[in-house]
């Protein structure tokens, strides 16, 4: 039987907490930044948290069990 392989682009955009959760980065903020606000802006800079019904996919596909 073949090895379980992690999948690449998933390991790139998730990476998990001390805790077990989930993290990502938010998108949006790579380019286009003076239409929007400060507020805006600096909300974009922090991480957000995997949604609970989406945890189970992203950890089946990091393998992470």
């Amino acid at each position: 039987m073949a090895k379980m392989r992690t999948n690449k682009a998933a390991s790139k955009r998730f990476k998990r907490t001390g805790t077990g959760k989930l993290v990502y980065k938010r998108q949006g903020q790579s380019h286009l930044a003076s239409k929007k606000s400060r507020s805006r802006k600096r909300r974009l800079g922090t991480e957000g948290e995997v949604a609970r019904v989406d945890k189970k996919a992203i950890e089946r596909v990091l393998r992470e069990r």
